[in-house]
């Protein structure tokens, strides 16, 4: 029996979506040569990571194991698989590889962030395949939400591997290559080990929509809206923002690009060849002069972020154009779980406007990217593998992707980041599990989950913040009263004095009385001063703030 090992391990973008970061390697146990598949970021929020711009997998593991690390494939360009690859790249230090359209938009990440482009590889599709250690991997064309996804066929000697990325089983994407079905029979006729798959629209029943629906329901909107019709999408959905453009051409209107991701991805899918005889478009400045009912705006900012250009316009102007009343905005896109609030409030302002929202509630403007449940059935069924391992979805899409598996008889396991398996077998056996995390980019600063810089902000900003500063003389004697800085507090309390001045009266009362022992001992002077402005406050304003203490000692 060999003792060598074809594993899998997650290190994001299982059990949750987003933040995609795959590993597998072959060879004997814990000496397996390693390729990464994507490194993608997932995007913050007030409510859990105030402050923060962007969150990336934890990747210690893999850093403490660079040495055995062959490569890194690019499924496709979404931040979620993407987006970590610059950041993260000093790190790690291997070579990148994607196709034509990917490696562009990786290209200028890793340029940004002062790392040399040529270290990311362009790959061509399927059949050509790139040698890696012991791995033969090959990109098969995928459709999808972005042009030129792909599945990744991974070989090694224990078997075949099929990697799909996100997928959605489209015969007329519009822009970039339909799902080819002979291809992936091709593929699979020598028998699939693993087929480890996106499970993001697996509770959807029914067979997903194609791309080629919309056109003329789109066209049908905008020719009928009165005004200015503005419409936003996912910037890298090339493929729609191709449909809305040419939609508004066809209902008589001049095309103007808002946003700078919009305007990269368009040219980045015409600099690689994947969009082709796409409108032509007008600035925003020579957009002032063409008359409102022959203008149409395609913008960035369709789940709600506040600096994009959607955002930006409810809010009022954005370079030099405003929404007014009688226009119409479209969202044609999906609302992403978690971002609700941004999107509803931007509805609500361009309400406030008198303009028209018009959202995907009709299911007229917008398809998903992704397989539904008899979708992933049909790639079941397709490909016939040994065995099944679901990615790409919080644990429930898991669960529910891995019941579908068992009830056709494959072998199938919910595996969640971290959870390492071995896929050599008849089916899925655990390998052995790693920690893993989250790291926040913060500024120009990356740092852990556990470093405790999220939480003590977000405890600053539920209870606010006191400074309590005190002088001690020589003979460690006060000198003089203590004194407060608050922020985030009321100015008063339930007595309607002075908030600051009754802590302050609080805090010397206790300095009056405390021992030299206790003044002499930094640690217990500071926990005790500390205790006591807490308690000062909260017996004035009901909340315990953050307290931070500084004592200087006159020498």
């Amino acid at each position: 029996m060999s003792s060598e090992r074809l594993i899998y391990l997650p290190l994001g973008g299982a059990g949750e979506i987003g933040m995609n970061a795959y590993v597998y390697g072959y060879g004997p146990k814990d000496k397996e040569r390693l390729i990464l598949v994507d490194l993608g970021v997932t995007f913050p929020d007030m409510d859990t990571t105030p402050g923060v711009d962007l969150i990336m997998p934890d990747m210690t593991w893999l850093k403490e194991r660079v040495d055995r690390l062959e490569g890194i494939f690019v499924t496709h360009g979404h931040e979620d698989h993407i987006g970590a690859i610059a950041h993260m790249y000093s790190s790690l230090n291997v070579p990148v590889y994607a196709r034509a359209f990917t490696a562009n938009l990786a290209r200028r990440k890793m340029e940004e962030a002062g790392h040399d482009p040529a270290n990311v590889h362009i790959v061509q599709a399927w059949p050509e395949v790139t040698k890696l250690g012991p791995f033969t991997i090959g990109v098969a064309p995928m459709s999808h939400s972005i042009p030129e996804s792909g599945g990744l066929v991974i070989d090694s000697p224990a078997g075949r591997v099929v990697h799909t990325g996100d997928f959605k089983l489209d015969s007329n994407p519009l822009v970039g290559e339909p799902f080819d079905p002979d291809m992936w029979a091709e593929i699979a006729k020598d028998g699939i080990q693993a087929l480890v798959c996106d499970s993001t629209n697996v509770f959807s029943t029914h067979p997903g929509r194609s791309e080629s629906e919309l056109p003329d329901e789109i066209t049908k909107l905008i020719s009928e809206a009165k005004g200015l019709v503005a419409a936003t999408t996912f910037a890298s959905n090339v493929a729609r923002v191709k449909t809305l453009a040419e939609a508004g051409v066809r209902a008589g209107r001049s095309i103007v690009l808002l946003g700078r991701a919009m305007r990269r991805m368009i040219e980045a899918a015409t600099e690689t060849g994947v969009l082709v005889d796409f409108p032509k478009v007008i600035s925003p400045e020579d957009a002032n002069n063409v008359p409102r009912d022959n203008l149409m705006l395609i913008t960035t900012g369709s789940q709600g972020e506040r600096r994009a250009a959607s955002a930006q316009l409810a809010r009022g102007k954005y370079r030099g154009l405003e929404l007014k009343e009688g226009d119409t905005f479209l969202f044609s896109s999906k609302t992403i779980p978690g971002n609700e609030k941004g999107v509803i409030r931007i509805i609500n302002q361009f309400s406030e406007m008198g303009v028209d929202v018009v959202d995907d509630s009709s299911g007229l403007y917008h398809v998903s990217g992704h397989a539904n449940g008899p979708d992933l059935e049909t790639m079941h069924n397709l490909l016939k593998p040994r065995m099944l391992v679901p990615m790409h979805g919080e644990h429930r899409h898991l669960r529910q992707h891995a019941r579908l598996g068992e009830a056709k008889g494959i072998a199938s396991a919910v595996v969640v980041n971290g959870m390492m398996m071995d896929l050599t077998g008849d089916a899925p056996t655990s390998a052995g599990y790693v920690d893993t995390g989250r790291t926040y980019l913060d500024g120009s600063v990356k740092y852990g989950a556990m470093d405790g810089v999220v939480r003590d902000r977000i405890r600053m900003a539920l209870n606010g913040h006191v400074v309590v500063t005190v002088l001690l003389d020589e003979e460690d004697e006060p000198l003089g009263e203590p004194w407060c800085d608050v922020k985030g507090l009321p100015e008063t309390g339930s007595s309607n004095a002075a908030l600051v001045e009754i802590m302050e009266a609080d805090l010397n009362q206790f300095l009056m009385r405390a021992g030299a022992k206790t003044l002499r001992d930094e640690d217990k002077l500071e926990q005790e001063l500390r205790r006591i402005a807490r308690q000062s406050a909260h017996s004035e304003i009901g909340k315990k703030p953050e307290v931070t203490v500084v004592v200087s000692r006159m020498r």
